[in-house]
């Protein structure tokens, strides 16, 4: 009797393709499946008044009229009345003498400004109270015209 061609190696590399081969047809066959099952009412999702997503329908009687006019995309436009003074007041809270740049906290808005030494009118420190204007620089807003507030 001849012995067989095939090593071990072989016959378990070819049983494990076989192997993968079937699963890879159940997978497939069972994906067909519950695609069958799953019909369009199933899937279909609404979202009530409070933005919750829910399966059931809205009621027609709770429905509200919406002016196209009233609905905004976007950010909204300033009001004349919330536009911020130009002067604005605050106090240098970080400012480098041998650089020549620093840091000033606006009053108002709790935001840090940066002030370059360029734009100084007057010689100020750390935890001086000023009176500055806010353009945009390269990098964002600058602090320019800085004086000691009195």
């Amino acid at each position: 009797m001849a012995r067989s061609q095939d090593t071990f190696n072989k016959k378990d590399v070819r049983n494990k393709k076989e192997k993968k081969r079937k699963e890879k047809e159940k997978k497939r066959l069972a994906r067909k499946e519950s695609e069958k099952k799953g019909s369009l009412e199933d899937m279909i999702a609404y979202v009530d008044e409070n933005g919750m997503l829910t399966t059931t329908a809205p009621d027609p009687t709770k429905k509200k009229a919406v002016k196209l006019e009233d609905i905004e995309i976007g950010v909204p436009n300033r009001d004349s009345a919330q536009q911020l003074d130009p002067i604005r007041k605050g106090v240098v809270s970080f400012f480098n003498e041998s650089k020549g740049f620093g840091f000033i906290k606006d009053m108002e808005t709790k935001e840090s400004v940066f002030v370059h030494v360029n734009n100084v009118l007057e010689e100020i420190k750390e935890d001086n109270m000023v009176i500055f204007e806010v353009e945009m620089g390269h990098k964002g807003p600058t602090a320019v015209r800085v004086k000691l507030f009195k």
